[in-house]
């Protein structure tokens, strides 16, 4: 069996994710083909998809947030998820137990006694009216029904878990700032959510493991519960298993991938990429050695927006006052400062709307 070193995997990994080259693709299909992006941060998708796009205009995504093509939605890993309209009533139900799961982890105790049948009723009756609520809003519409528990614990539960809501714009908009307010999916889309397959080799985790596997291939059964938080789909990949090709890694793991996917040679140059807060490409794996130092791993989960530099995460940014500031976490090369510093002011450009090219690089460490 082939094996494919942590170099290999990484050019895999930046040609699926668009950051090997920039692709021309309408933002819609980057979304979809994305799988998503990881959230929770209203305007961090704008800075990835900017990274990965050769002519995004921010006002497209916009337009399909407020046009209900894509919407901002608790899915993978119960966290915050712009996904393709498509997608979200495709998979929503086979995310339902995970979601639940997740909030009882974080409020068992508080919602110890509660009938979350009974919720769940209470949350569709105070939603049926159509109006978007936050999530206090309606935590407390609820409480007055079900007064055993306290409101945030009930409204995590209804908007997170119960309940398959979206975030509506303004939240989400380029430039635009607003409180999460939620309306039911359905009522959002007008369309009903996909009901769960009760065929046992699970259709639909076998789509989600093609996606998966377009986007973050060649990927261990791991990796793929890290991405979307499901329990490894193990139905899914036995059906599939037939049509997929398998290699190793430099510690004998099988890697799973779909037989004419992009594994570039393992030196292809890779372009400096400004990644945004959480995002996917890092957050997509339960081994991200492929793509970060495990000294660095911490940042992954902290929200630090990082910088790739040979395709590996180099450096960290940040901005203030329209200037794009790299703050290096290894030694950078007279080249790399070079084209960190060029892409930086390509990033400020884009993040100012052209008012400012301003970066500046701090010094290597040690």
């Amino acid at each position: 069996m082939t094996v494919l070193d942590t170099r290999a995997l990484n050019r895999a990994t930046l040609a699926r994710q668009l950051l090997l080259e920039r692709a021309d693709l309408p933002v819609l299909d980057a979304v979809g083909h994305l799988g998503g992006l990881q959230a929770q941060e209203p305007q961090e998708p704008f800075a990835g998809l900017w990274s990965r796009l050769r002519a995004f205009d921010p006002a497209e995504l916009s337009g399909l947030l407020t046009g209900r093509q894509v919407v901002r939605t608790h899915l993978m890993r119960r966290t915050v998820h712009l996904v393709t309209a498509d997608d979200v009533v495709a998979w929503r139900s086979r995310h339902d137990g995970m979601l639940l799961r997740r909030v009882l982890g974080v409020y068992r105790r508080e919602l110890d006694g509660v009938d979350l049948g009974a919720l769940a009723t209470a949350g569709r009756t105070v939603m049926a009216d159509g109006e978007p609520r936050s999530m206090p809003e309606l935590a407390r519409a609820v409480a007055g029904r079900l007064p055993a528990a306290e409101p945030r614990p009930l409204g995590e539960m209804l908007v997170a878990a119960l309940l398959p809501t979206v975030q509506v714009p303004p939240r989400g908009l380029w430039r635009t700032t607003g409180a999460a307010r939620y309306a039911l999916l359905p009522s959002w889309l007008g369309r009903e959510i996909d009901p769960p397959s009760a065929d046992d080799s699970d259709p639909v985790g076998q789509a989600m493991l093609r996606r998966y596997l377009a986007a973050f291939g060649p990927a261990t059964p791991a990796d793929l519960r890290a991405w979307c938080g499901l329990a490894g789909l193990p139905a899914a990949v036995s059906a599939l298993r037939g049509e997929l090709v398998a290699f190793r890694d430099h510690r004998g793991r099988e890697l799973l991938d779909l037989p004419d996917a992009p594994r570039p040679d393992p030196d292809t140059p890779a372009p400096v990429r400004f990644l945004p807060a959480f995002d996917n490409a890092i957050l997509g794996y339960h081994d991200r050695s492929r793509i970060i130092d495990d000294g660095h791993r911490p940042l992954s989960v902290a929200g630090a927006r990082v910088v790739l530099v040979d395709g590996r995460v180099a450096a960290t940014w940040v901005v203030e006052a329209d200037t794009v500031l790299v703050t290096p976490l290894r030694r950078f090369s007279r080249t790399d400062r070079t084209a960190v510093a060029a892409e930086g002011r390509a990033m400020a450009s884009f993040l100012s709307d052209g008012r400012s090219e301003r970066v500046r690089v701090a010094a290597s460490p040690g």
